[in-house]
C-alpha cells in the first residue's frame, strides 16, 4: 500500500514539473517574440527594412547593425568577451540617437527593471 502511495507522488511531482517547465518555455517564448517585435518595430521606423533576420538569434543583430549606421561584420566583436559589451553600448547609443533619442539613455540598460522598460520604450515612443 505504501508502494502506489509513494508512486502516485511521485507521478504527481513529475507532472507538476512538466507543467512548470512548459509554462517557463511559453513565457520565455513569448517574450522572446515581443522583443523581437520591438526591434522590428525600431528598425522600421529608423528606414530600415528588417526582413525575416529580426526574428532569428544572431541574425537579428544586422538590422539592429544598420540602424545603428555600424559595418556588419561587428557581429564578429560582439561575440567577444568584454569586447561586447563595449560594442554592444556604441550599438545602442548609435540606435538612440537614430531615433532621436539621448545617447545616455543607455544608461538605463544597467538598471534592472529599468532595462526591460528600455527597448520597448524605443520601439513603441514618438
Amino acid at each position: 500500500m505504501n508502494d502506489t502511495g509513494n508512486t502516485a507522488a511521485a507521478a504527481a511531482m513529475g507532472l507538476g514539473m512538466i507543467v512548470f517547465v512548459v509554462f517557463a518555455l511559453l513565457i520565455g517564448l513569448a517574450v522572446y517574440v515581443f522583443f523581437c517585435f520591438c526591434y522590428k518595430r525600431i528598425c522600421e521606423k529608423c528606414a530600415v527594412t528588417p526582413g525575416v533576420l529580426i526574428w532569428i538569434p544572431i541574425a537579428q543583430l544586422v538590422p539592429l547593425l544598420q540602424v545603428a549606421k555600424m559595418p556588419v561584420w561587428m557581429i564578429i566583436l560582439l561575440l567577444i568577451p568584454l569586447v561586447n559589451l563595449v560594442v554592444f553600448v556604441m550599438m545602442w547609443v548609435k540606435i538612440c540617437q537614430a531615433r532621436g533619442k539621448s545617447g545616455w539613455l543607455v544608461i538605463l540598460l544597467f538598471i534592472p527593471i529599468a532595462n526591460i522598460i528600455f527597448i520597448p520604450y524605443l520601439a513603441f515612443s514618438e
